[in-house]
């Protein structure tokens, strides 16, 4: 264990937040899962199910509209009064029991994926006032590690449920976790300054726009996530191709080398904190990506070891990446900018990855899916060039404050609260701008 990983636990409020986002990361990952399960069940259509993920992605292509709400707000009593709402909202579901109230698991899906967006924007304003400087990376890879543990076993405990009950324990489960998340916030300590008068909608949002266009570091990096994410959601559209028409197993396959990936977005997460110290932001980008374009390569040939060892190095590429974006927005913008700049940023960075899923699949219909691999990971190759080199040097000013430097880190002061020297201050954690509870 590293010693940023230790000073991290070893702060109640962040071992408190953490386990809030562990009992809730169960709890969401066993009821994604199970949705579309349900959905499949009842209407015998595949195309339904697969609508579901519709409603909890949807949001975010929208998410700076949302995200504006998350800088009117306390943080700790936003994100208390979102997580004590959706466990108030899953019981619906315990109303559905014919293809005729269908509609509900949808309607519950997109509040999901709007609560989604504004718990990820609250969040990711709490963390600097936790967290010094020097081990956010730490705290966000712990979180993401987190949410990868609970992605290998939850929707296992889901699908038992389901298969042994139906759906309604898995909906009472979600709710329960909820609920408990929501307490663990309560017992952490914060101070939080009262929010400036509410500005104009349009004027907050052009004002968290207007920050990524100032800040030509945080920009590279954005766009160096987002690129990043467009060759990871190509490599997720062929991943069936890999499986039947490259090793020749059965589709059920898909689970193994997903635990495989799981285990090397374990290992990129606990290495996180240490990786950002010693490389900084635009290294640790161009060694993450250059892992993305290892992996790519190797799932390509019609192997077992090498598509299991490249879809590790996809697995441990590709959160690192997104841990760096996360931890480079908190530490690079003013507080009261960060919940519309954090939700800008998932817009950005998840995006074209929603957009590449559709394209490979069109790919695969033209070409074989070791050519569509083959030149994803020569993009690859490419992309880590030029986020080692293409970009501006870290550090540029924001607006009329100074920003820390991306590639050092100090301690943060955020909102009025200075940690004290050697040990991290007394407030709220947080999680980082994506991957909510479950979501990765």
């Amino acid at each position: 264990m590293s010693w940023g990983t230790t000073r991290v636990l070893g702060n109640r409020d962040a071992g408190r937040y953490l386990a809030g986002v562990l009992v809730s990361g169960f709890g969401t990952a066993a009821m994604l899962l199970v949705a579309g399960i349900w959905v499949k069940d009842l209407t015998g259509s595949s195309s339904l199910a697969g609508l579901v993920t519709l409603g909890i992605w949807g949001p975010t292509l929208v998410a700076p509209l949302i995200g504006v709400l998350a800088d009117r707000f306390r943080r700790r009593p936003l994100l208390i009064a979102l997580h004590l709402a959706m466990a108030a909202l899953l019981p619906v579901l315990l109303l559905v029991d014919s293809a005729a109230r269908v509609w509900l698991i949808f309607a519950v899906m997109a509040a999901y994926g709007v609560s989604f967006v504004l718990i990820d924007s609250a969040e990711a304003a709490l963390v600097p006032t936790v967290v010094p400087g020097e081990l956010l990376g730490d705290f966000n890879g712990l979180r993401t590690t987190v949410n990868e543990g609970m992605k290998l076993v939850a929707p296992l405990a889901g699908a038992g449920l389901f298969a042994a009950y139906g759906g309604h324990p898995v909906v009472l489960l979600d709710a329960a976790t909820f609920a408990l998340a929501a307490a663990l916030l309560t017992l952490i300590r914060v101070r939080e300054e009262r929010p400036p008068p509410p500005e104009p909608w349009t004027r907050q949002l052009a004002e968290g726009l207007g920050h990524l266009r100032r800040h030509a570091a945080l920009r590279h990096l954005v766009a160096c996530t987002g690129a990043t994410l467009l060759l990871a959601g190509i490599n997720g559209a062929v991943a069936y191709a890999v499986v039947d028409d490259g090793l020749h197993r059965p589709p059920e396959f898909n689970g193994v080398l997903a635990t495989v990936q799981g285990v090397g977005a374990l290992a990129g997460g606990l290495a996180a904190g240490t990786l950002l110290r010693r490389l900084g932001d635009r290294r640790l980008t161009a060694v993450a990506v250059a892992a993305l374009a290892a992996g790519l390569t190797l799932r390509a040939v019609p192997a077992l070891a090498p598509v299991a060892v490249g879809t590790l190095a996809v697995g441990f590429g590709v959160p690192l990446v997104l841990i760096t974006v996360w931890t480079a927005v908190q530490r690079e913008t003013p507080n009261a900018l960060v919940g519309r700049v954090s939700a800008t940023v998932n817009t950005l960075t998840f995006g074209p990855g929603t957009l590449a899923v559709l394209a490979g699949a069109g790919l695969l219909e033209l070409v074989d899916h070791r050519v569509v691999l083959s030149v994803a990971a020569a993009g690859a190759a490419l992309l880590a060039a030029w986020a080692l080199r293409g970009g501006p040097r870290p550090g540029a000013p924001v607006g009329p404050q100074i920003a820390q430097p991306a590639e050092t880190a100090s301690p943060a002061t955020v909102a009025g609260t200075a940690p004290v020297p050697g040990e991290p201050p007394t407030a709220a954690p947080a999680g980082p701008p994506a991957g909510p509870p479950g979501r990765g």
